[in-house]
């Protein structure tokens, strides 16, 4: 699960470096990361760049940048804290650093090959929240849990529906996830049985890193969306289907889906995605006030879903119905307060077309369909 949320542009800025034209880590991405390397265990802040990381917590001391003190914790959280203001200092630093040749000297030192990296978790994860705001993925669940369903849920384009999971089973990508344990029933069975689940299945989706907190019992507007998330990373969802399948009616999900979410290692800052901000879907009925957003916040990312490798799917984000501002804004108007490091992913991305489902339950139609690989 890589980091580059959007295919840069090309051409745009020149560097001393030498970055390969098909790269997904130039110079208009510029996500950020904690790593470390062999025999120095300290975690550092990094930024991929081209095949390298730049080491940003040296090169920040190095240029005896302001925003130093923020990059020495080992985690993003007390650059997030810091707001926007900081943000694009830093981010301008960076690319400044990377393309005025005067730098160079200074900062090749502090490039690591990503060969010699190892990526960890880049924020500590205060809350987490997963939505379900993919309109065909909403309809395709609801005829495979229930083949009589052939409509959303009455509430579901009034509101985007989410719960609250587990922010302690949060994990880089490439950890290691123990198959889970839970109760399951099968529909022919005449009761339910224990034991590992035999449906494990994975959800592409696209998180939302929030920076700057706010108030318990004050509500963030749709318009304060950018004053507060700090960025996006990609999300696997894990999901125990069959312990699901049992478990979520009245409450929802719990145990089939608290045992693990994956994030990407690189948390790429909303300033790289300008270019890829679009209209979302056209929203009937229209939404209560405090849901209706000003401006273009649909995202025209593509995410790629591969099985041992083999590429299966490849789900586009900019159909989903419900936009980040939304949901932030649901998530607050009862007055939660949001933290530093609270984490909200957009549910399982799913397209019209079976090439563009985000998760295996669709792709085999609850296993009724299997599909092959080479």
């Amino acid at each position: 699960m890589g980091g580059g949320a959007s295919r840069p542009r090309r051409g745009v800025t020149v560097t001393w470096l030498e970055l390969a034209d098909d790269t997904p880590f130039g110079l208009d991405n510029l996500p950020y990361g904690v790593f470390s390397v062999a025999g120095a265990p300290a975690r550092r802040i990094g930024v991929p760049v081209g095949d390298r990381v730049l080491d940003l917590t040296a090169a920040a001391a190095e240029t005896a940048a302001a925003f130093a003190p923020l990059l020495t914790a080992g985690v993003l959280n007390p650059l997030l804290a810091a707001g926007p203001g900081t943000w694009r200092d830093v981010r301008a630093s960076v690319r400044e650093w990377l393309t005025e040749p005067r730098y160079a000297d200074r900062l090749r030192p502090h490039l690591v090959s990503s060969t010699e990296v190892t990526t960890h978790l880049a924020f500590e994860v205060a809350d987490y929240v997963d939505f379900y705001s993919s309109e065909q993925h909403a309809l395709n669940a609801g005829k495979i849990f229930r083949p009589d369903a052939t409509e959303l849920p009455p509430n579901w384009k009034h509101l985007p529906i989410g719960y609250h999971g587990r922010a302690g089973t949060v994990v880089a990508s490439g950890t290691p996830v123990v198959r889970p344990h839970g109760q399951r029933k099968p529909r022919a069975a005449e009761a339910p049985s224990f034991g590992p689940s035999q449906r494990l299945d994975i959800e592409a989706e696209v998180g939302f890193v929030v920076g700057v907190p706010s108030t318990v019992g004050t509500r963030v507007s749709t318009a304060d969306f950018a004053d507060h998330v700090f960025g996006v990373c990609l999300v696997n969802d894990w999901s125990a289907r069959d312990i699901q399948a049992w478990e979520y009616q009245p409450l929802g999900p719990f145990l089939g889906k608290s045992f693990a979410t994956s994030v990407s290692p690189w948390v790429v800052p909303l300033a790289a995605l300008e270019h890829a901000r679009v209209d979302g879907p056209p929203q009937d009925p229209e939404p209560f006030e405090y849901l209706r957003t000003a401006g273009k916040w649909g995202l025209d990312l593509v995410l790629e879903v591969r099985l041992n490798g083999h590429l299966v799917s490849s789900p586009p984000f900019a159909t989903q119905y419900w936009t980040a501002p939304q949901q932030l804004a649901h998530m607050t108007v009862n007055g939660a307060s949001l933290r530093t490091g609270d984490l909200f992913a957009s549910g399982t991305v799913t397209g019209p077309e079976r090439e563009q489902r985000g998760s295996f339950l669709e792709l085999s139609w609850g296993g009724r369909e299997p599909f092959e690989l080479p």
